[in-house]
């Protein structure tokens, strides 16, 4: 009886704490979009240059993954050669900082609501370059259910009342650029056995995408910066938002170390409709009923992909223990061959 009770108690524990990691990371990330928003609408702190603001959050990210590294120790920095550097990191550091670029230009033409349902097109996204990169196998379902995905975006882009053009062709490039560094991540890193956890991933990424978005900072936003005679560094806004960045890359160290991948693919799914809800009601962004009915249906296959996705790792995680189970059978039975080999020879 005390040892279910203690059994139950520990089940409880770990529930508790896997919803506080799932509470943190859907906080964090809701605030780190809001907090961007907030800085570079020109309805608001008016202050659009999402390049200055993204190397700011690259320089904080990279000076604290080296602290914590080399410093406290917290984590130890994967080995790897300076070829496989430059092979396979600064290539994906290379897409990160256009993907990161891209969707925060995004928040200065679009609605925090509109952008949340255009990033509902990263599966599509993903399994498509996939399946280019030949890392994915081509089905008629799959597709079927990516193209019911794009027709839901469709629809919620038909029904946006402040569409603005240029700001889905932003968006869309950073769905895809960031669906191509997934895929690069599983050739270039995964493949070689290298997995790289959000502390290190900012260790050996960050500084590359400092260097990359450097370049067109210079001829794009410098220029304007520089003429800009009532330009300060806000340093409470500017150190406060970085903060908010790097812990929620500590929270998805948290949130998949400790509970799953698929589980924070849910919690996305959950801060997106929280999202669109204070976009309503907070920011007094327009949802049209259209949107919402668009979404729902891009909701729908997502929510379908990832169930897809689950039952083929549970598939997998089956196959590996049937597989496991045979060996451990045909070593014993090795073994009692052995042993009768060896009674014969004794008599």
């Amino acid at each position: 009886m005390g040892k279910g009770r203690a059994l139950s108690d520990g089940v409880i524990k770990k529930i508790i704490l896997s919803y506080t990691y799932v509470a943190i990371w859907i906080f964090l990330s809701f605030t780190v979009i809001v907090y961007n928003k907030y800085i570079l609408d020109k309805k608001m702190y008016n202050w659009p240059f999402p390049i200055t603001l993204t190397m700011i959050h690259m320089g904080f990210c990279s000076s604290l993954a080296v602290i914590l590294i080399k410093v406290f120790k917290v984590v130890e920095p994967v080995s790897m050669s300076r070829e496989t550097y430059l092979r396979s990191v600064v290539p994906i550091g290379a897409l990160y900082s256009l993907s990161l670029w891209l969707s925060n230009s995004a928040y200065i033409y679009l609605s925090v609501s509109f952008i949340q349902m255009l990033k509902a097109l990263m599966p599509v996204a993903v399994y498509s370059i996939g399946v280019l990169l030949k890392k994915e196998t081509f089905k008629s379902q799959t597709m079927t259910n990516m193209l019911s995905i794009s027709f839901g975006v469709a629809i919620a882009a038909y029904g946006e009342a402040k569409f603005d053009g240029w700001g889905v062709f932003l968006q869309l490039g950073a769905v895809a650029f960031e669906a191509t560094r997934l895929v690069l991540i599983q050739i270039l890193l995964t493949s070689k056995g290298i997995n790289l956890n959000p502390i290190t991933s900012l260790y050996y990424v960050a500084p590359c995408c400092l260097v990359f978005l450097s370049v067109p900072w210079i001829f794009v936003e410098f220029p304007v910066l520089r003429d800009t005679s009532s330009f300060h560094f806000d340093f409470v806004i500017f150190g406060t938002n970085s903060v908010c960045a790097f812990a929620l890359n500590l929270a998805v160290f948290l949130l998949v170390g400790k509970t799953s991948a698929l589980t924070m693919n849910v919690a996305g799914v959950v801060k997106d409709w929280l999202l669109i809800a204070f976009s309503w009601s907070v920011i007094k962004d327009t949802v049209t009923p259209i949107n919402l009915f668009g979404y729902g249906l891009a909701f729908l296959g997502v929510g379908y992909y990832n169930h897809c996705k689950l039952q083929a790792l549970k598939a997998k995680d089956a196959q590996k223990k049937v597989q496991a189970s045979d060996e451990e059978a045909g070593k014993l039975l090795e073994e009692r061959e052995a042993e009768a080999k060896r009674s014969e020879t004794q008599d």
